[in-house]
Order: C-alpha cells, then sequence, then structure tokens
C-alpha cells in the first residue's frame, strides 16, 4: 500500500478523534503526508476536523458514514431481501426480550447496577449488550435502507430524459 492508502486504512479504522500525528505514526508516514491526505479526506466529507487537547486530529464523518452503509445494503440487497432482514433482526430483538426479561437495552442495562450478579455473569451481561446494540445498529440500518430504498434505486439508475424526479 501507498502511505496515502495506509493512511486511508488508519481513518477507517478510527474509534474517536485521533490527532494526526498519532494516524501519521500509524500509518508510517510522515506527518505531512497523513495532513495532505486528513485534508483531502474532510474536503471529500469522510472526515471531520476537530481538536483533541489544542491538536489539530480527525473523526470519521458520521454521517457519509451512515449514508455509505445504508447505500451498499441498497446496492447489495433487494427491498424483498431487506425486509427478511428486517423480520430476522426483529426476532432476534424480541428472542433477548423474552430471555432476559428486559423490554429494552436500557432495561437490561439497569440489570447490572439492580441485581447482585457474579463476574461470570457481568461478562455475560456485557457480551448481551453488545449483540443487543449491535441488534439496534443493524435494525436502523435496514430501516433507513427501506425507507430510501426507492429514491436510491432511482436515483443510481440511468436518465433517460433530462428531468428529476425530486426536483
Amino acid at each position: 500500500m501507498s502511505g496515502r492508502e495506509r493512511v486511508r486504512h488508519v481513518v477507517e479504522l478510527l474509534e474517536e478523534p485521533t490527532a494526526v500525528q498519532e494516524i501519521a505514526d500509524r500509518a508510517e508516514v510522515s506527518r505531512a503526508t497523513a495532513d495532505d491526505e486528513l485534508q483531502r479526506l474532510q474536503s471529500d466529507d469522510w472526515v471531520t476536523e476537530t481538536t483533541v487537547d489544542g491538536t489539530k486530529a480527525y473523526d470519521l464523518n458520521p454521517v457519509r458514514m451512515l449514508f455509505d452503509e445504508v447505500t451498499d445494503l441498497i446496492k447489495e440487497y433487494s427491498r424483498e431481501e431487506l425486509e427478511r432482514q428486517l423480520t430476522e433482526l426483529k426476532k432476534e430483538q424480541e428472542d433477548l426480550v423474552t430471555e432476559y426479561d428486559a423490554e429494552s437495552l436500557d432495561e437490561f442495562r439497569d440489570q447490572l447496577v439492580e441485581e447482585d450478579l457474579s463476574a461470570a455473569q457481568l461478562r455475560e451481561h456485557r457480551n448481551v449488550i453488545a449483540t443487543w446494540e449491535a441488534l439496534n445498529t443493524e435494525l436502523g440500518l435496514v430501516k433507513h435502507a427501506l425507507q430510501l430504498y426507492d429514491d436510491v434505486v432511482e436515483l443510481s439508475s440511468p436518465r433517460t430524459d433530462a428531468s428529476s424526479p425530486l426536483a
């Protein structure tokens, strides 16, 4: 990979705003190369500039990430497949509600402090919380994909006339 590609790879793995020098170090490139690529990524709306402890830093643009994930789902799956996924995800969520006697993730989290749980039970709860959070994220993405499905498909299709259906 080129230095710029390594910077992009590091950026894709960011979990929080990260200083330019740290990104450069992780990508094994000069600070100037990292800064230049990060500015390009910012102009392409992939990252947002911020500061961490008074130092210039960058973070993934959450809006861009959301739209990219939703668009990828629409490209990869038909409407019917997305509807099936939604049904399966909802069933998994309902199974968690039944199995752990909690109507929501927040209610399940409350059990961590309200009940006297062993270390093993606490680890299991943390694993279930991670699973529940992932389900909630996937449900949200699939719902967004279904809501935007027709518009994205129509806008992605070659136009036969110059008028825009959204104008």
